[in-house]
């Protein structure tokens, strides 16, 4: 626990990784967002957005917590489903600290029981409940939910170094805002836990540095999120992203750059082609607009997004096609 650490010149550094795990849409990515203060894994509210570990990097005084975000854990119908839950494993394998997301408003049900039981065969490393969305319920609730991780913790065997509730998203409108809240404040009191939990040791990153992610990854990324809003159930897991190419455009006067970014936007079915294009291509222009504007803030640079979509047949299923298309 956080207590009196009195001379805090005498505190050491520490540094190290923890990740955050739970099953689909638990709040992984938005928490992660908000302990870093700045958007670097994807959102929606589509379970399983998540398709690779994103790392991101949080400064303080007295240590460096490198975060990271995984896929969902859950019942695989693909081999896609395998690999990220094979990812979700080695990730947690090699981390000082993990932290087990729970949503404050969802009944703990067997995924959890199912999760905790996994992370508690995991020797020493120290586990955290998170307990994640508690600006969605009362107090009473949410009393009751960290009753019951207490519990699910008793009857798997999983001794949780602390129980913690947050709300993401409060942090990341009173980051937005520049102001202070007791969502925000909590997710502040998360990342110091989690930063006690770490071994004494150097930076592992140069100070600033947010993520260690490529740019194409991120930029990929961006283009999928768009391209997730307002579709259909069945068409979320068939969308995968390449970056082709990014190069500035030749001849441009250097006060007036501008980066060319290729992409292709694979699904398994010419249906599902045609859903993402939309009417007279109205569909994938929106979503062009809507990642451009990410992908510039991100980039700091104006960009010409082009995307072209493309027909990768059964591609969640097709160990080749899925080392191709980067997994």
């Amino acid at each position: 626990m956080i207590g009196d650490n009195g001379d805090q010149s005498a505190r050491p550094f520490r540094s190290g990784f923890a990740c955050f795990v739970g099953r689909p849409n638990a709040g992984k990515s938005t928490l992660t967002n908000a302990v870093v203060g700045e958007k670097i894994a994807i959102t929606s509210n589509r379970p399983q957005t998540t398709r690779h570990a994103i790392r991101g990097i949080v400064h303080r005084e007295h240590g460096q917590l490198v975060v990271v975000d995984t896929p969902g854990l859950h019942r695989p119908r693909t081999l896609l489903g395998q690999r990220l839950n094979d990812l979700v494993r080695s990730t947690w394998a090699e981390v000082d600290v993990i932290g087990v997301c729970i949503p404050a408003n969802e009944t703990i049900g067997p995924g959890d029981r199912f999760i905790a039981r996994e992370v508690a065969a995991i020797g020493r490393t120290p586990k955290v409940a998170v307990v994640t969305k508690s600006d969605l319920v009362g107090g009473d609730r949410l009393a009751q939910q960290l009753a019951a991780v207490a519990q699910l913790g008793e009857e798997t065997g999983t001794e949780w170094a602390e129980v913690v509730p947050v709300s993401a998203t409060d942090r990341l409108a009173a980051l937005a805002k520049k102001s202070a809240s007791a969502g925000a404040d909590r997710v502040e009191l998360l990342t110091g836990l989690l930063l006690d939990q770490l071994p004494e040791g150097p930076p592992l990153y140069p100070d600033g540095e947010l993520t260690d992610e490529p740019e194409e990854t991120l930029v990929a990324e961006l283009v999928r999120e768009a391209a997730l809003e307002g579709v259909r159930d069945e068409l979320p897991h068939s969308i995968a992203v390449v970056v082709e190419e990014m190069i500035p455009r030749e001849d441009r006067p250097a006060d007036r750059p501008l980066l060319d970014v290729h992409v292709n936007l694979y699904v398994e079915r010419d249906s599902q082609k045609a859903i993402v294009i939309g009417r007279k291509g109205a569909r994938l222009r929106d979503v062009g607009t809507r990642a451009r504007t990410q992908i510039e803030r991100l980039l700091g640079t104006p960009v010409y997004l082009d995307l072209h979509v493309k027909i990768a047949k059964d591609w969640q299923r097709d160990p080749k096609q899925l080392g191709r298309l980067g997994f």
